[in-house]
């Protein structure tokens, strides 16, 4: 191999470019530039660069300033953004503008879960009995992008924040290509497993039974593709403002343990009590479907107490899934108990065909533990009360609950309520250990095996 594709084989053989930050850096985006731009001056001359970035409902990630550096320096040389939306709808023109505002629009790409991959290759049954601790015992499919399997790029950019996640322990990383960009069974797959091992023995954990999955067809499938990963750590400052904590660039799994070990200590707050009330704020840029709302959810069942009350402002969720077929099954099941979803996996083929679904399912239930208020924008009470959660009046809770006045965390309502708040529920994992006043996990382990045939 010659040229700048072979330049870049020797480059892949695993390589850490870039490491900074710590709990307390404030990198800025001036620094960021600087850095990631070193790193590109290292690597050389490229002719066909893909970036992969998040979402819009990543929006704080930074991944939208650093496509635009990637821009900024590749100029025409950057030929597809490819914005990794898994299972989630498609970019606005508006969202667009406002993550990506100076990366021209002819070059995003949609990526479409259902139509626009290919299995590349699978993971051998044995390798996956293993690592999910024999809760999934066939050969998991490894799907991507077509474009970013045959695009003919040489130089591939996955870029995102990494963060704790319901579903692979820490986000990020091969997460971005595999499931951001991946297909069907793929996601559908990988998602249950999650599930069915257990969000609450995963979140703010790197090494988890789907990321074993993950690396293990990066390594042995993707040999041959020029990826190159940008991943940040992202935290509050004193103020509650966003700041980035940490930039982490290579080619392999070091930048990804290295970002998940600052994510860590920046992400996850140990809280002293467990939540008896919680109120939780989505913004209305990024939630428009409890799929990604429900994050209030995932972020915080380990720090809600038994019989305690999640409350969720949700002004702009008008829908449940982000995808019809989603949607309809989330209608007609309901965030039901662990044992109940598993029942319900074995009894219907429609949900074993779409086992995202399910896996929602599961992360969104609060198990019979605590109580989940919901108040939506665009949903009726009947359509929320029908899927297993408490209907709240929007304009109500927002009175009690005021999020321009609530601050960050515990705060107390001149009637003496105590209750902690958060702003944004994707920025971070709050628990609370002594006690492990957590029963879930007992009811998730002894739903497994839990794929029938």
């Amino acid at each position: 191999m010659n040229g700048a594709a072979g330049r870049f084989k020797t480059y892949w053989l695993a390589m850490l470019y870039l490491a900074l930050g710590s709990p307390t850096a404030e990198l800025s985006l001036m620094a960021v530039r600087e850095a990631l731009f070193g790193v590109f001056d290292a690597l050389g001359p490229r002719r066909r660069v893909l970036a992969v970035p998040p979402d819009f409902s990543r929006y704080a990630s930074r991944a939208g300033e650093i496509t635009c550096m990637v821009h900024e320096y590749y100029k025409a040389a950057l030929v597809d953004v490819l914005p990794a939306l898994g299972t989630h709808e498609e970019m606005s023109a508006k969202q667009l503008a406002k993550m990506f505002p100076t990366v021209p629009r002819e070059l995003f790409r949609y990526h479409n879960w259902r139509t626009d991959v290919e299995t590349i290759g699978e993971v051998p049954a044995e390798f996956v009995q293993q690592a999910t601790e024999a809760i999934y015992d066939r050969p998991w499919p490894a799907q991507l992008n077509r474009l970013i399997w045959r695009g003919r790029h040489d130089l591939i950019l996955s870029i995102g924040q990494v963060v704790p996640h319901e579903v692979v322990g820490m986000a990020n990383y091969n997460k971005n290509l595999f499931v951001g960009a991946g297909g069907v069974r793929g996601i559908n797959e990988g998602h249950y497993i999650g599930a069915v091992y257990g969000s609450e023995r995963m979140m703010g954990v790197a090494d988890t039974p789907l990321r074993r999955l993950l690396n293990y067809a990066q390594d042995h499938f993707c040999r041959h593709l020029p990826l190159l990963f940008v991943l940040t750590v992202i935290g509050p400052d004193a103020a509650g403002r966003s700041v980035v904590r940490g930039l982490f660039v290579g080619d392999d799994a070091e930048c990804f343990w290295r970002a998940s070990e600052l994510s860590v200590a920046v992400n996850v707050t140990d809280v002293p009590r467990p939540f008896q009330r919680c109120v939780v704020h989505l913004d209305p840029e990024k939630y428009s479907s409890t799929w990604l709302g429900n994050k209030a959810i995932y972020r915080t069942r380990l720090a809600m107490a038994d019989g305690g009350e999640l409350v969720i402002l949700a002004p702009a969720v008008r829908t449940f899934g982000e995808d019809p077929q989603c949607d309809r099954l989330i209608r007609k099941y309901g965030y039901r108990t662990t044992p109940e979803i598993v029942a319900a996996v074995a009894d219907n083929a429609e949900l074993r065909e779409n086992l995202a679904a399910p896996a929602h399912l599961i992360h969104g239930s609060p198990e019979n533990r605590f109580r989940v208020t919901y108040c939506p924008g665009a949903l009726s009470g009947e359509e929320i009360q029908a899927v297993g959660y408490h209907y709240g009046d929007l304009a109500e809770y927002a009175r009690r609950y005021d999020p321009t006045r609530l601050a960050d965390g515990w705060n107390t309502t001149a009637d003496g309520e105590e209750l902690f708040f958060i702003r944004d529920p994707a920025l971070g994992l709050w628990k609370y250990a002594p006690g492990s006043h957590v029963a879930v996990t007992a009811s998730q382990e002894s739903a497994a095996p839990a794929f029938p045939a």
